[in-house]
């Protein structure tokens, strides 16, 4: 079978280029700050091209969390679905694995991003609470309850306890993201979220309590 042309090809990559270039243009620049002219640049096109896919920056945007940033959600939701793990070591091996994701993939930038621009960019906001906050929340809250129905798990809000789950890891990606680069103490997520695995299942865990 004949090599498929190199410009077919190249015509078709183009959505995930720009994807890609505008992830780290975002966390670079933020969101006002980011401009198409630099996104196109970056991924090999000119400015007219990238609006042939890309109407506004917010579609960008959209499309960013949709190729780059939900994919990683639904790699979670697949382990935990196919996990027949009890919950404590299901914890132990999914936090610090949220850990490596973040930090191999500037989420942290975008997530910082989001967080201080949302108020003049309230779309921002409603993208990452639909296509990321929103999933993760429900993949840990429905590990929770189905915990809490093999008796491994206190009796709770599975939400509230999904919340006390990943606290701790917003706080490090935040802290790392607004403090270190001024100067304060590194953060080590991995250890953030090995170190907290223990120290939230000691509370949620009725095995632990009795223990």
């Amino acid at each position: 079978m004949a090599e498929e042309p190199r410009w077919r090809r190249r015509k078709e990559d183009r959505p995930g280029d720009i994807c890609a270039a505008a992830l780290q243009v975002f966390a670079e620049k933020g969101f006002a700050g980011a401009r198409i002219e630099e996104i196109a640049r970056r991924a090999g096109l000119s400015k007219g091209t990238l609006y042939l896919y890309f109407p506004t920056k917010e579609a960008v945007f959209r499309a960013v969390v949709r190729d780059a940033v939900a994919p990683n959600i639904e790699v979670i939701r697949q382990t935990v679905l196919a996990s027949d793990q009890p919950f404590d070591e299901l914890v132990r091996m999914l936090l610090p694995r949220v850990a490596e994701i973040i930090t191999a993939v500037p989420l942290g930038a975008v997530l910082k991003m989001v967080v201080g621009e949302s108020r003049n960019f309230p779309e921002l906001a409603k993208v990452w609470h639909d296509d990321v906050v929103l999933k993760a929340v429900t993949i840990l809250s429905d590990a929770i309850e189905n915990a809490q129905d093999r008796g491994e798990v206190r009796p709770g809000d599975s939400r509230i306890h999904a919340f006390s789950l990943v606290g701790p890891m917003l706080l490090g990606v935040l802290w790392r993201e607004t403090f270190t680069p001024v100067g304060a103490a590194e953060i080590d997520l991995p250890a953030i979220a090995r170190q907290h695995a223990e120290t939230v299942l000691g509370g949620l865990s009725i095995a632990e309590k009795a223990g």
